[in-house]
């Protein structure tokens, strides 16, 4: 049995890369940051024409309704490039909450930005002031909502708001929307280490201290490893945990919960190496890599924390 990606799956990760290495995706997440979302929308756009906002949708709304695993290909792509807005919620969350419903099909062409919030774990809206839709998913079902109060988010790029039930509520399978949420989560944090890792390999080969560059010490390479271990220890637990949420495994929240920790781990290292390695100039607010140290430490925490996993883990032996 083969495990690896198929060349479809490794050129649309390809494709993803090449449109948002070519979009000056950091300068979006500044703008973002400061309420101009122009420059955002347009990586959306482009994310829009790879398909990327169509891979949940059903296909008789014109989505392609891949995988799971087709899905985690995305969304780790998305984290490598550290693309602002609610990615999670539109491209992952929002498909299983609007099923069957007709604005599936603009979310499907992109024109339609979706946020949630899901109590207890998600209990604000990321972003609801420049979604189209916001939606309130609890108990069983899902509404329309409005948003309220605005809570700043360690990460600048990521406004969150209390919501209001607004609308009328309608069944959904909010627990499989959940697992969904928690599963692009882990993916973006793995791309996000993954990224932080080839810069700071990048900037050892740069950087020189005493006549020689500081990739040649053994402290930093062992260091740099140690990351490289950790990445790829992660990515096969959220992978596995995308097969369990696509066979419907009775196993799934463990896999999924699994994953998260092990991602959240990985880019915390990643985060932590990046900053040792760089020094003070990665955490200046021009130095790009600000603004991965940011992202990692808001998502280690969304769509449950650590603890809460670790312990549905445990709970599942």
């Amino acid at each position: 049995m083969n495990f690896e990606l198929d060349d479809q799956q490794r050129d649309f990760a390809a494709s993803i890369d090449a449109a948002l290495g070519a979009a000056d995706v950091p300068a979006a997440v500044r703008a973002w940051s400061e309420g101009d979302t122009a420059h955002g929308r347009k990586v959306w756009a482009t994310l829009a024409d790879l398909g990327v906002t169509a891979l949940m949708v059903a296909e008789e709304y014109d989505g392609i309704d891949a995988t799971p695993v087709d899905l985690v290909v995305a969304a780790e792509r998305l984290g490598r490039w550290c693309v602002p807005g609610p990615v999670v919620e539109s491209v992952a969350v929002a498909p299983v909450l609007l099923r069957g419903d007709e604005r599936s099909a603009a979310l499907a062409a992109g024109e339609l930005v979706v946020t949630v919030a899901l109590p207890p774990h998600v209990p604000r809206a990321l972003d609801a002031d420049s979604a189209g839709l916001v939606l309130l998913a609890q108990d069983g079902s899902v509404s329309e909502a409005t948003a309220a109060t605005q809570h700043e988010s360690v990460d600048p790029a990521r406004k969150l708001f209390e919501v209001t039930a607004s609308g009328a509520v309608r069944e959904a399978d909010v627990d499989r929307a959940f697992e969904f949420g928690v599963l692009a989560t882990a993916a973006q944090l793995v791309g996000a280490a993954q990224a932080m890792l080839d810069q700071s390999v990048d900037y050892a080969k740069q950087r020189h201290q005493f006549g020689r560059a500081i990739g040649s010490y053994q402290a930093i390479k062992h260091k740099l490893a140690d990351v490289h271990i950790a990445v790829e220890l992660a990515r096969p637990l959220v992978y596995g945990a995308a097969l369990s949420l696509g066979d419907g495994s009775p196993d799934t929240a463990r896999d999924v919960s699994a994953a998260k920790v092990a991602a959240s781990d990985a880019a915390m290292l990643a985060a932590r190496s990046a900053l040792q390695t760089h020094g003070a100039i990665g955490f200046t607010h021009e130095h790009d890599l600000s603004l991965w140290l940011l992202r990692v430490q808001a998502l280690r925490s969304a769509w449950g924390s650590p603890t809460w996993h670790r312990t549905r883990v445990l709970e599942a032996f």
